[in-house]
């Protein structure tokens, strides 16, 4: 059976993105892995140029030099350059950020700094606020002027601990997140990991984690949300700043080395095939159960709910009976008509979904399983047996 390429690896995979700035990207970077994508918004932003504290922040960085400069997000610093430029002070601000050393966290921030025509620090990349905390209090900032430039929240530890250690901090609020204006597909996304119809969710900031557990709250399921994060939904977060409100609750983030975007995608396409596909080979076919498709030798296979749902128990214990009242059990709905005849029916369409109806074997009077080796073999099938397919 061959393996997966790159582009296939999340086939039969869906994933949900919580992202508002970036999100059309993360969910272009997904499908193109082949994952099937729910954009649901957990957050917005909100300026707060015009609510005074932006401005208040920037003649108090025109009124003395500035030592440093703490870029946290390259929007965020877009903005503010903006609202500037509508104050008459742009061309003020970017001579004093001139003067001053720049740190900037991550890939985005860095790009911006650059496009103002701008040098961040050469001798630090760094990805984290933590990072760069930990920086500027190895160095020592006794008697210097920071400015710190959020992320949309407050960042109350890193501007005390800067101030414990002598630094006059400048905050500069550019926006603030707020929940989503339209949480419908959020509440959505919240129901499908609740029900395991997702295989992942993806998080780029705390601020949306916090959000998708305060609106789980609210609409009673947040154990259920939590319990599914740890047994079978996968949560992906960009960072450990992001991952830090789920490992608080005792979720295990997945988490790139790198908090990129592009790290995140590819450590999840690598993580899903390897741990949340059940392999098993029924009636001479490999099959790779996925969330929502089966590769059988290696062809995606589109599959129903609820002939996906029997599949799944079925693979549970490979090659064992399972009886109708339990498959019937593992229906998301039912029709019209006897137990038996929905059984019945959601097997005949798997069947058809799989393309092979080998590979379901009828138990007569007891039920159905998957026609493993093992299986056939106590059976006393042999390789090509008609009876397998009854």
């Amino acid at each position: 059976m061959r393996s997966a390429a790159p582009s296939e690896a999340l086939v039969g995979f869906t994933v949900g993105v919580t992202a508002t700035r970036r999100g059309e990207e993360l969910g272009t970077l997904l499908a193109g892995r082949g994952a099937r994508v729910i954009h649901a918004p957990a957050i917005r932003y909100v300026s707060v140029a015009e609510e005074g504290g932006l401005l208040e922040a920037t003649r108090a960085c025109l009124a003395a030099p500035v030592d440093d400069v703490v870029v946290t997000t390259g929007g965020g610093f877009r903005s503010w350059l903006t609202a500037a430029e509508g104050w008459g002070l742009a061309d003020d601000l970017l001579d004093r950020f001139a003067a001053a050393r720049l740190l900037v966290r991550g890939t985005q921030a860095r790009g911006a700094v650059h496009a103002a025509g701008l040098y961040p620090d050469g001798a630090l990349e760094p990805s984290t606020t933590r990072e760069i905390l930990d920086h500027l209090l190895r160095e020592g900032v006794r008697g210097r002027r920071i400015v710190v430039q959020p992320y949309g929240e407050p960042l109350p530890g890193f501007t005390a601990a800067l101030r414990d250690a002598g630094a006059e901090v400048i905050e500069a609020p550019v926006y603030r997140w707020r929940p989503a204006a339209d949480l419908a597909p959020l509440r959505r996304l919240i129901r499908l990991a609740t029900a395991r119809m997702v295989d992942a969710i993806v998080f780029t900031t705390a601020h949306a984690v916090r959000t998708v557990l305060d609106v789980a709250r609210r609409d009673g399921v947040e154990d259920a949300l939590l319990e599914a994060f740890r047994d079978s939904v996968t949560a992906a977060c960009v960072g450990p700043t992001a991952a830090a409100p789920l490992e608080a609750r005792g979720v295990l983030a997945l988490r790139p080395e790198s908090p990129r975007l592009g790290w995140l995608v590819r450590d999840l396409a690598a993580y899903l095939p390897r741990y949340a596909v059940t392999r098993v080979v029924a009636a001479g076919h490999h099959l790779e159960i996925r969330g929502h498709a089966v590769l059988v030798d290696g062809t995606p296979r589109q599959i129903p709910p609820a002939p996906m749902a029997l599949l799944k128990r079925l693979a549970v214990s490979p090659g064992a009976v399972v009886t109708r009242p339990e498959l019937l059990a593992r229906l998301p709905t039912r029709a019209s008509g006897s137990a038996e005849h929905a059984v019945e029916m959601a097997i005949t369409r798997l069947r058809q979904a799989l393309g092979s109806a080998q590979i379901i074997e009828t138990i007569v009077k007891r039920g159905y399983r998957l026609a493993t080796p093992a299986a056939m073999a106590s059976a006393g099938h042999r390789p090509g047996s008609r009876r397998a397919a009854s």
